[in-house]
């Protein structure tokens, strides 16, 4: 069974993506690298096709028509990781908002701890979080707390996306019945993971916003966060979590 790949939904990402890519594979862990590019007219992909010559073993692209959401985007790339037979599978964005190095952190809480689901939380040891305006700093922190609240998770940073889960974790919950796409999938997956019992473990990390590019979020995303909270803790009561 191959171990572990690092899954980086992309769109738009010229500015980050090369530098992304050798960063992680200058780390002393052997990670493989999906890239799902939704067609991005800046050509993403095709930089990302001219590194696969350099790294054909590790470096994987997968590409789609448009842009079709974050959470098929990941939805994507894990069904393409169990199907390759990765152990550990794990999310990132492209644009070093998350410390590659802290991948090692991760991967150790899973692989050597035992955890099945291994969080880098910006908000378990405090406010760990680099750049963002005041603003954003208290609607990403108060919407961990709303979850919190109504999901009964105890998770400091339910918004999170970045994250190493075991494959048993990916195979257990069914992927074709995750409804969310934006950062209420980061929420569905987290809720689901810690209803079927698995082991969960938030590693502190440093946020820090880009530097280069364009952020993704909408007013759409977080709308659909704030009443998918409610949805999937209703959905639960009838539900088993059998596994």
């Amino acid at each position: 069974m191959k171990e572990s790949v690092v899954v980086i939904p992309t769109y738009n990402e010229i500015e980050n993506i090369e530098a992304i890519i050798r960063k992680v594979f200058s780390l002393p862990h052997p990670f493989h690298l999906l890239i799902i590019d939704d067609n991005s007219p800046d050509g993403t992909a095709q930089a990302v096709m001219r590194l696969q010559a350099e790294f054909p073993d590790r470096l994987f692209l997968e590409q789609r028509k448009g842009k079709l959401g974050l959470g098929t985007a990941y939805i994507h790339g894990f069904k393409y990781a169990l199907r390759a037979g990765y152990r550990y599978i794990f999310e990132m964005d492209a644009d070093f908002s998350h410390n590659p190095d802290d991948l090692i952190k991760l991967h150790d809480a899973c692989a050597v701890d035992g955890y099945d689901l291994a969080i880098g939380s910006r908000y378990s040891s405090g406010v760990n979080v680099v750049n963002w305006p005041m603003s954003r700093v208290l609607l990403s922190y108060f919407a961990s707390r709303y979850v919190r609240l109504i999901t009964g998770m105890p998770i400091h940073d339910a918004t999170a996306g970045f994250k190493c889960y075991s494959r048993q974790v990916l195979e257990t919950i069914n992927l074709d019945q995750i409804r969310f796409i934006g950062y209420a999938f980061q929420i569905e997956m987290k809720f689901l993971t810690y209803k079927f019992g698995f082991k969960i473990k938030e590693v502190p990390i440093i946020f820090t916003d880009r530097t280069r590019g364009q952020s993704k979020m909408s007013k759409g995303i977080i709308r659909e966060a704030f009443l998918g909270v409610i949805q999937m803790k209703v959905s639960s009561f009838f539900r088993r979590f059998n596994r």
